[in-house]
């Protein structure tokens, strides 16, 4: 199909260009595009984007995003000219003037896509465009004519979807052992023929199945801390024994993961060594993740007949659409494009998901096609379950099914178990989480449209025929209304606090704003104060607060064992279905009183004497100055102490691996934060050297005369940087509002001169497609935070040079200062910062041929930070100038005269 003859904007740093629907493009201002836009429906590629660029929020028009969302859903597109006309195998734009041309002739292949009878999506668009014609899609009026209506009447999503399957438990997994010879043979079949002989994935791989011997003591699993260096396979290195042992055995090994980006590349990696499907078309290999990630078909659902309105009921239908084609469900990170969401904003998209956990289980009249209840059920008979750290903790403390808890457990990225431990073992007692537990119990407040329910709701059955089960949830839902509801914040505000929670929090705040010296509260930043030397009134009024938790607890509890009670001595009016559901109650249940207890814990130990084990604080969390929560906080001192216990104890054998697992040739700081030192055996150490050339391939420049808080000086060498390598910069930095500052400045001169700049916190694209816009364009560079620092794996010429703004010391919190204090003082923040260092150099070299810089912009980096770098790895203190010219030269094996210190050369001359 020809081009199609509507207008077409384009908007990038560079400028504005309008193309007419049947002439030329030519370049305008901002203000006549906004014209533009306003008068008719216009073609854009990614609409918010656009907005930003332009500066017009309100922007509106046909987006080639939605379009590409509903003729191909569940296909993935890098969102950028060049990404758009390679999915629709269009050239590609050579200039940004000719992006309003491909943007019309883009249209043109999706419309004639829409009449081929080769359009694998077919099934369903039909019938989603009626709804969307209703919702007046912008799209809607100019495919209607394309798509035919089928000759049957389509299915609708819920009848279509398919069932899962119960099946019979797996028996416990035979013991066996593995033999080191057997271990080889299996690496050299995942490897390949030909696949060149790497003795340090080898003896990596040996090692590695250790773990999956059987246990001698209860209590006393085999632990294994192994240092990988980037390069040496570690994938393939433990699926090799790991598919190994699930063969002999019949049992289950988890690999848990902290970042998306490794999932989807153990997926990919794990069909080598499993098929897509066994014989009876059940899965080996399942991705499970938190029930927060996927698509609540009840909510979908709700959505789709009006519990959405306006913009986000045409996203309700682009989802519907993707739902039918999805491989399992998986909004965050799967195979929904995470574009989609922006552009729509993502609240919505969350809104789809259960993020509150008030799944009614049984309940629910898609419980049989549920994805979440799927990718459960396909976990307990797989062979392997590829996990993250959160979910992998979360199932050990409150798993479900007591039989499907992980005990053969390998953490990649092993280096952040400490931070997912931090997370998962800590108590919050804040506004926002008392709003969620509130309207968990007694469901929304007044007049909402949700369709969410209340604990009543969801158990009126049991409230009508059990009576005492009746009654502790009306005493539940009674004492709840103590708990903060709608408009808290403002009420804070204005001195006004109703009920218990909220007037401690009111307290919260005073404190923390009267006691806080960090300077945040000029800044905008949160704030925070440590809870210790409270008066009488705080103490008396957190004692309150602690009973009217407790007043919650106690109906919750005696409802938990009612519960109990039906399911054990099943009522002739309980049918199958509601004893599952019953289940998933208490399960549910179980999850709030734990909640309460903590908060409770927290609450009474205010005014009375410190416990070491816990580091306690009063917060208030803001966003340029707008607060958004208050609470109080406590985190274990030592997180890996209760990991040790709910983790590590039950388990026979687990794998931590990273590259950057160790501080340099010390293995102490590891053991402490594997949780191993709490273990009565001692752990496995090995490590695997990385074969890559680092003193040949990778230079570190250390800039010497950019001042600390000099913007305009940083926005500079920024620039001058990505000039100089023409692209492929991942800039990375410790505060959001330098890097918003540094952008500013830059963006558009980079780009007139064709280096496109993107950055987290400035445009409105998620962090896993920024990472994808600049994998797909070695030009392009991008600026983020700490996301960017570990996990981004980009090899290739699109990523050539790292640079940090500054050297990335610790944040100076009341937890942090603790855990100083208890772990060596400098020493510890040292370690930090080498770890940190090394996880951002490990961007770098990705491959055997990747080389490229690693450049700090701060004169005030310590000498002995150099360990961070691997040895070898050549080391300049230099000017801006002088370090412009050597990523000009793409200066690496040539090192004239020495030109080049090592790292232990500059220390004995510092």
């Amino acid at each position: 199909m020809p081009a199609v003859p509507l207008p077409a904007l384009h908007a990038s740093h560079a400028g504005t260009w309008l193309r007419r629907p049947n002439g030329d493009t030519r370049a305008v201002g901002k203000g006549e595009a906004i014209m533009a836009a306003a008068d008719t429906p216009l073609l854009l590629l990614n609409a918010p984007l656009v907005a930003t660029r332009l500066g017009y929020p309100d922007l509106s028009g046909l987006d080639l995003l939605e379009l590409f969302a509903f003729v191909h859903p569940a296909r993935f597109v890098v969102p950028t000219p060049k990404g758009l006309a390679h999915a629709l195998g269009l050239p590609e734009p050579t200039s940004d003037d000719a992006v309003p041309a491909l943007l019309q002739e883009a249209a043109g292949a999706l419309i004639e896509n829409c009449e081929s009878e080769n359009w694998v999506e077919r099934e369903g668009a039909w019938s989603g465009l009626q709804s969307l014609t209703r919702l007046r899609w912008p799209w809607a009026q100019v495919i209607a004519p394309h798509i035919r209506r089928p000759d049957r009447a389509e299915k609708w999503l819920f009848s279509k979807l398919p069932e899962w399957e119960e099946a019979p438990e797996r028996p416990q997994p035979a013991q066996v052992s593995l033999d080191e010879r057997e271990i080889e043979a299996r690496l050299e079949d995942l490897t390949g023929d030909g696949a060149e002989r790497r003795e340090g994935q080898r003896a990596y791989s040996k090692e590695a199945g250790r773990v999956f011997a059987p246990r001698d003591r209860r209590g006393t699993p085999h632990v294994l801390l192994a240092q990988a260096g980037t390069g040496i396979g570690k994938t393939l290195g433990y699926l090799a024994p790991a598919s190994l042992w699930t063969e002999r055995s019949q049992g289950t090994v988890w690999v848990s993961t902290y970042t998306k980006n490794l999932q989807r590349q153990l997926r990919r990696e794990s069909t080598r060594a499993w098929p897509e499907a066994r014989s009876d078309g059940s899965r080996p290999v399942v991705v499970r993740k938190g029930r927060e990630n996927y698509l609540c078909l009840l909510n979908l659902e709700d959505a789709l007949q009006g519990g959405f309105g306006g913009r986000a009921a045409i996203l309700a239908h682009l989802v519907a659409r993707w739902a039918a084609y999805s491989q399992d469900g998986d909004m965050i990170g799967g195979d929904l494009p995470g574009w989609l969401g922006t552009l729509f904003r993502n609240r919505a998209i969350r809104s789809l998901t259960d993020q509150r956990g008030e799944c009614v289980y049984a309940g629910c009249p898609h419980y049989r096609k549920c994805f979440i209840e799927r990718a459960a059920r396909a976990s307990a008979q797989a062979d392997l379950v590829i996990a993250n750290h959160a979910l992998v903790m979360v199932n050990a403390a409150r798993g479900r099914d007591h039989a499907q808890r992980p005990t053969r457990i390998v953490f990649d990225e092993g280096h952040h178990v400490f931070e997912a431990a931090d997370s998962t073992f800590s108590a919050a007692l804040t506004g926002q989480e008392a709003i969620e537990l509130k309207r968990w119990i007694v469901g929304p407040e007044k007049g909402s449209r949700n369709r969410r329910r209340g604990l009543a709701a969801r158990l009126a059955d049991v409230a009508s025929c059990d009576e005492a089960g009746g009654k502790a949830i009306a005493q539940a839902c009674d004492a709840a209304e103590a708990l903060p509801g709608d408009g808290w914040l403002q009420r804070l505000a204005e001195g006004n606090p109703f009920g218990p929670i909220e007037a401690l929090l009111a307290a919260v705040r005073a404190v923390t704003y009267a006691r806080d010296e960090s300077g945040g509260q000029e800044a905008g930043y949160g704030i925070e104060t440590e809870a210790a030397q409270l008066d009488g009134n705080f103490v008396e009024l957190s004692q309150q607060a602690a009973a009217a938790l407790a007043a919650i607890r106690q109906p919750l509890i005696r409802l938990g064992v009612r519960l109990e009670a039906l399911a054990e001595d099943a009522p002739d009016w309980l049918d199958g279905a509601g004893r599952a559901r019953i289940e998933g109650a208490r399960h549910s249940l179980a999850w709030r009183i734990d909640t309460l207890s903590a908060w409770e814990a927290l609450l009474n130990r205010l005014g009375g004497p410190t416990d070491p084990e816990f580091v306690d604080w009063l917060a208030v969390e803001r966003s340029d100055a707008r607060e958004f929560d208050i609470g109080l906080h406590r985190h274990f001192l030592d997180p890996m102490k209760p990991f040790a216990k709910v983790v590590l104890e039950p388990a026979h054998g687990v794998m931590l691996t990273s590259a950057t697992l160790r501080d340099g040739d010390d293995w102490q700081a590891a053991v402490a934060r594997s949780g191993a030192a709490h273990l009565e055996s001692q752990p496995l150490l090995t490590s695997a050297e990385s074969p890559f050339d680092y003193a040949g391939r990778a230079e570190v420049l250390i800039v010497t005369d950019i001042a600390k808080g000099d913007i305009p000086a940083l926005a500079g060498a920024y620039a001058h940087i990505i000039e100089a390598s023409e692209g492929g910069v991942l800039g990375l930095f410790t505060a959001i509002r330098r890097l918003r500052a540094v952008h500013g400045r830059v963006a558009d001169r980079l780009a007139r001169a064709g280096l496109p700049l993107y950055a987290q916190h400035v445009d409105p694209i998620d962090t896993g497609t920024l990472v994808d816009i600049f994998r797909d364009d070695p030009n392009a560079s991008l600026l983020g935070t700490d996301a960017l620092r570990d996990g981004v794996d980009v090899p290739g010429r699109s990523l050539r040079c790292v640079v940090m703004e500054q050297v990335p010391w610790p944040k100076p919190s009341i937890l942090h200062r603790a855990r100083r204090a208890a772990n060596g003082g400098s020493a510890h923040d040292d370690r930090l910062i080498r770890a940190r260092l090394a996880q951002a150099f490990g961007r770098l070299i990705r491959s055997a041929e990747d080389s490229g810089f690693f450049i700090v912009l701060s004169s005030a980096f310590p000498s002995r930070l150099l360990s961070a770098f691997p040895a070898g790895t050549p080391v300049h203190r230099l000017t801006l100038a002088d370090a412009l010219q050597r990523v000009a030269t793409g200066v690496f094996s040539e090192r004239g005269n020495g030109a080049a210190m090592a790292p232990e050369e500059e220390r004995d001359q510092q």
